[in-house]
């Protein structure tokens, strides 16, 4: 069935997230949380949605989407997702492999499974895999606030609304302890340094600050993202967990950082690193090494959604990061929401979802 139709409509909601202007507050990047929707529409009638990575791009890649990779998808099979995958990325490669293109690639890819989904009158996941979960355990991703304070506040806020997972965007320790004393003993922490350090002994030096909190990894500790030999010198000597892969390229450079032994968690990205086919042969390259995958999804909108069903269909149970952000107004309403520390897998055809636009 051929693609008739690609359009994109950006999602924009206010948000509260529970700063106070003595930390990051008012300064925080993000004056609203935009999520990019794209529909993509065939011939016969059936249509999906997929996501682009956004936040404050999420313009840029819809430019993309509209300009570039959605009059390239008129006229292809929608059955042929792998192959009009290749097209794609073949087509536009001389524009990188990571960034705003990749990035409407993945939501094209997203949607194209969803419309796989809805022409076989099965939910996504009944595609992927056999596991069948009716739900998915969640983890609480708060944002950076800088200082101790509000992270006790927020950490005891998402323990409050069920959570029993928690990772932290922060670097400085009297806020890692400040969470550490909110939130109790057996509820892991999770840090997502965000390359903040320069070398690998930085990193190894800020690990064993860290031992004993329960500390289930250190996310991207080094910079650059892709110095795959600084991030294995690291987890040689963290005491903890380590994991990556937010930042990188698609499934080949997943290939060479467990080639490295880099990382115990890898975290590739729906709507980063070419959608739900990606994810899947990253899962398959991780499961070959070893390593656990718990993937990036701090979104709201068809790339949570289809990051949701991955995880229900996979054989090894592990938690969806759900960004610790209220939304005025989320593009599924509260049917994402999490209760009692867990996501409903939505059992319609497809993602299984309409989000309101």
């Amino acid at each position: 069935m051929k693609i008739t139709g690609v359009e994109t409509h950006l999602h924009r909601s206010a948000f509260t997230y529970g700063a106070s202007t003595g930390g990051v507050g008012g300064n925080l990047h993000l004056r609203s949380m935009d999520t990019l929707l794209v529909r993509v529409e065939c011939e016969d009638g059936v249509h999906g949605w997929g996501e682009g990575f956004g936040f404050t791009l999420a313009e840029t890649t819809q430019d993309a989407v509209d300009r570039l990779i959605g009059p390239a998808c008129i006229g292809q099979d929608s059955r042929d997702i792998a192959g009009l995958g290749r097209m794609l990325q073949r087509r536009f490669h001389n524009f990188g492999r990571n960034g705003p293109v990749t990035f409407g690639l993945s939501a094209i890819d997203i949607a194209l499974w969803d419309i796989a989904g809805r022409r076989a009158g099965k939910p996504l996941h009944a595609l992927l895999g056999h596991a069948a979960r009716k739900r998915v355990p969640a983890y609480a991703s708060l944002l950076r606030y800088g200082a101790a304070e509000d992270v006790a506040d927020n950490t005891a806020a998402a323990v409050s609304r069920g959570y029993r997972r928690i990772k932290l965007h922060e670097v400085d320790l009297a806020c890692i302890r400040a969470a550490r004393d909110a939130a109790p003993p057996e509820v892991p922490l999770m840090l997502d340094i965000n390359c903040a350090w320069n070398s690998a002994e930085e990193a190894i030096g800020f690990c064993c600050a860290v031992a004993g909190m329960n500390i289930r990894w250190v996310e991207e500790p080094t910079w650059p993202p892709g110095d795959f030999a600084a991030i294995a010198r690291v987890r040689a000597a963290a005491g903890c967990g380590i994991a990556a892969g937010e930042n990188l390229g698609g499934p080949i450079d997943f290939q060479r950082l467990f080639a490295e032994g880099a990382v115990d968690v890898a975290q590739p990205s729906i709507t980063k690193h070419g959608g739900v086919s990606a994810m899947l042969e990253v899962a398959a390259l991780a499961k070959a090494a070893g390593v656990a995958v718990v993937p990036h999804s701090p979104y709201f909108g068809p790339g949570l959604l289809a990051t949701l069903h991955v995880l229900a269909a996979m054989e090894q149970e592990e938690p969806l990061e759900v960004y610790f952000a209220d939304l005025d107004a989320p593009p599924y309403g509260d049917a994402l929401a999490v209760r009692d520390g867990f996501v409903a897998v939505p059992e319609g055809p497809g993602l299984g979802l309409e989000p309101v636009l």
